[in-house]
């Protein structure tokens, strides 16, 4: 369990074939993910993955077929930047929101432009994940928690601070690239309670 709070960036510095699968090893440079060890949930823009080896700031992590597919993880190569989050402790803050690190659906960015010192941006994303989206609600989007300020049909509008554009690989996002979404937990266990899944 996550709470979308990114801790800091890392690159992706190799990517193995294996079977099918790709093992990525990821250097966090400078980002303190808490003393993770080997068995750790780790999440990666957003993806939930095990951290399997760890060597100094790197560590490993396989991917499956599945989530190549599904993820933006497929689309990924040496040298890609991204976004890191340790697991949530026992007794830790909850700044954002529980955040599972289940990728729901792939988002695309629609607009983006300054207001001010901050930036709005506006993403849309697929038809069934629509009915998930409310104006101040909670989102995920490459594993940062944001709070939708407006919905309209497919698309969502968010604004991000400065400090959220640095610190985080939306400040390298471009009109039409991908990104992941989370859905609310609370929005996806309430539509399937009242029967809309």
């Amino acid at each position: 369990m996550f709470t979308g709070l990114i801790q800091g960036m890392g690159d992706i510095v190799e990517q193995q074939a294996r079977d099918g699968d790709t093992r990525l090893i990821i250097d966090c440079g400078d980002t303190d993910l808490g003393g993770i060890a080997v068995g750790d949930s780790v999440a990666i823009s957003g993806v939930c993955l095990t951290a399997t080896e760890i060597d100094g700031t790197r560590f490993a992590a396989d991917v499956s077929k599945e989530t190549l597919k599904l993820t933006t993880l497929g689309a990924f190569s040496v040298g890609t930047r991204v976004n890191l989050e340790p697991p949530l402790k026992a007794g830790d803050p909850l700044g954002g929101h529980m955040v599972a690190g289940h990728v729901d659906g792939l988002g695309v960015v629609e607009e983006l432009h300054a207001d001010a010192r901050s930036w709005r941006l506006s993403f849309s994303v697929p038809k069934r994940l629509a009915r998930y989206l409310a104006s101040k609600g909670s989102i995920a989007v490459d594993g940062i928690s944001l709070t939708i300020n407006e919905v309209d049909g497919r698309r969502f509008g968010v604004n991000i601070i400065p400090h959220t554009m640095s610190h985080t690989t939306l400040g390298e996002r471009r009109i039409g690239d991908h990104v992941n979404i989370e859905v609310d937990l609370v929005a996806r266990y309430l539509a399937r309670i009242a029967g809309y899944e």
